[in-house]
This record gives C-alpha cells, sequence and structure tokens, in this order.
C-alpha cells in the first residue's frame, strides 16, 4: 500500500507541471493574439495582405472585436483616393488633423473604415497602416483595382 502512495505522488509530481505547461502555452498564445498589432485583410477572391494597428483606444477596441470573430466591410470608392464602408459597430474615436497616404486604414465617424490608396487631409482616427505599401498602384493592386469590394479583417 505504502509503494502504491508513492507512485501515485510521483506520477503526480511529473504529470502536474507537464499539464500547467501546456495549459500556460495555450494562454500565451490567445494573449499573444489579443496583444498582436498585426491584423489581416482578405479581399474577395483570396488576396490577403497584413497592417499594423496604432497604439490607441480605437486600434485597441477593433482588435478586442476580432477577437470574438472577423469583420467584413462591403467598400466602395470614393473621391478616387480611398474605399470607404461600413465596420456595422461603433468604435472610440481618436480624432486628429491627419494626411493620409497609400495604405493607411482609418477610422471615419466612429463606424466607418476606410482603407486609403491616395492622400487626403482631413479629421481622421488613424487605425492602422498596410505593411508594405508605399504607392497608389501596390495599394491598388492589393485591393483588385477600383470598384466595389468586400474585405474581411481578423487577428492573424
Amino acid at each position: 500500500m505504502r509503494k502504491l502512495i508513492m507512485m501515485i505522488c510521483l506520477m503526480l509530481s511529473v504529470l502536474t507541471p507537464a499539464a500547467q505547461a501546456q495549459s500556460k502555452t495555450t494562454d500565451n498564445q490567445n494573449k499573444t493574439n489579443m496583444e498582436s498589432n498585426t491584423i489581416k485583410l482578405t479581399v474577395e477572391g483570396g488576396r490577403t495582405f497584413t497592417a499594423t494597428l496604432e497604439d490607441n483606444s480605437s486600434a485597441k477596441a477593433l482588435r478586442e472585436q476580432l477577437a470574438k470573430g472577423d469583420i467584413t466591410v462591403e467598400m466602395n470608392d470614393y473621391g478616387d483616393m480611398e474605399k470607404v464602408g461600413s465596420l456595422g459597430i461603433n468604435l472610440p474615436r481618436n480624432d486628429r488633423q491627419t494626411t493620409t497616404g497609400p495604405g493607411d486604414i482609418i477610422l471615419y465617424l466612429g463606424n466607418n473604415l476606410v482603407i486609403y490608396y491616395d492622400t487626403n487631409s482631413w479629421n481622421f482616427t488613424r487605425v492602422g497602416k498596410v505593411d508594405g505599401v508605399s504607392t497608389r498602384k501596390e495599394m491598388l493592386d492589393l485591393l483588385g483595382g477600383t470598384g466595389k469590394i468586400s474585405v474581411t479583417l481578423s487577428l492573424e
């Protein structure tokens, strides 16, 4: 009986740290996804690219929404400089006078997502920037050109 109790104690001492380590790994992965400053954007047809989010309450609120599930935005061209569409949710605004450029992701009026492929200057909330984009052509290529599109935002 004594040997049996010692074997059980020995097995518990080996298995408990392994279970705790697995749990900690899963918790860290979930925390990393929530704390990551990168999101993935997928344009209908399968084109995908990433964007780095700003460090503000708007981007944080967007990340929190994306942790609950993907957000798909139907977007249309406006002013030969941007694609704009409703997020379907309201996010906190951090409006400042801003000059945009290709790849800038902007929150407009707290509930519209705007992806710029050209420049503009207005009072906006900067949410993020598409990674590796610096020209109109590069951004339009990622977006599939001009015209109506559907963009799905997700955590990477």
